[in-house]
């Protein structure tokens, strides 16, 4: 486990974070990750969810840390590890590629063409000032990173769509590129091409949630942890009529 300084955290933080716990025993702890909050190094003046996770300190002092990252305006499912081994133990899994990630997303559009399959892209970083984009590129760049996700409509309408997107890659940005990439940006993605209204109305956010995760537990095992769509993701659903 990282050394660092704790964080002061007040009573409501504290409440609050507690209040997202999905599962948790020794070796992990799944949280339900609000969007706008950012995972780990924010840029604005505000507690991160690295730095809520002081709330789970133990008397030795040890915290859990992540494991992975979630966009600062996704919503769902991320997992942290509780000890050093856990960390070492989901580290390698993640490595391996034997969590499996399910997300939601809201689609401009209607239905992709075909309503499901596999997007296979090779990607390279870009980076402008403080921001980075990802940008598709051929195969050959001498800068590319080999990307794949799949996916399926789940319900459509002349105007948008709901897909369910499993990331074979993780690479920053690959759902959000990728359906970019075929003509079906998420909606509410402002960096990437998303329709900032739908149904008559305003998008609140980037409409994409980490749904489900799969992984092998430390013990032995695998556990699936799911979180519910949000209020404001199922409200734009709702409205669109998926």
């Amino acid at each position: 486990m990282k050394t660092r300084a704790p964080v002061q955290l007040s009573n409501d933080e504290i409440a609050f974070v507690r209040s997202r716990v999905l599962y948790e025993d020794s070796q992990v702890l799944a949280l339900d990750k609000p969007a706008g909050l950012s995972s780990q190094g924010g840029r604005i003046a505000a507690h991160t969810l690295d730095d809520l996770l002081w709330a789970f300190a133990r008397s030795n002092g040890k915290r859990p840390e992540l494991v992975h990252r979630l966009d600062r305006d996704t919503s769902g499912v991320i997992l942290a590890g509780q000890t050093k081994p856990a960390l070492s133990f989901l580290g390698k899994a993640i490595q391996g590629r034997r969590l499996k990630k399910t997300y939601l997303a809201l689609v401009g559009g209607g239905a992709p063409e075909p309503r499901g399959g596999d997007i296979r892209l090779a990607l390279r970083r870009e980076e402008i000032g403080r921001e980075a984009w990802m940008r598709p590129c051929p195969d050959d760049h001498p800068e590319a990173l080999a990307s794949h996700s799949r996916y399926r409509t789940l319900s459509a309408s002349d105007e948008a769509a709901l897909v369910e997107l499993s990331p074979e890659t993780g690479r920053m940005h690959q759902l959000r590129v990728h359906l970019a990439a075929i003509g079906r940006p998420i909606l509410g993605d402002v960096r990437y091409g998303g329709a900032l209204t739908a149904g008559g109305a305003a998008v609140p956010r980037l409409m994409l949630h980490a749904a489900r995760l799969t992984f092998p537990h430390p013990e032995g095992g695998t556990r699936t942890i799911e979180a519910a769509l949000p209020g404001d993701l199922t409200e734009v659903r709702s409205r669109l009529g998926l």
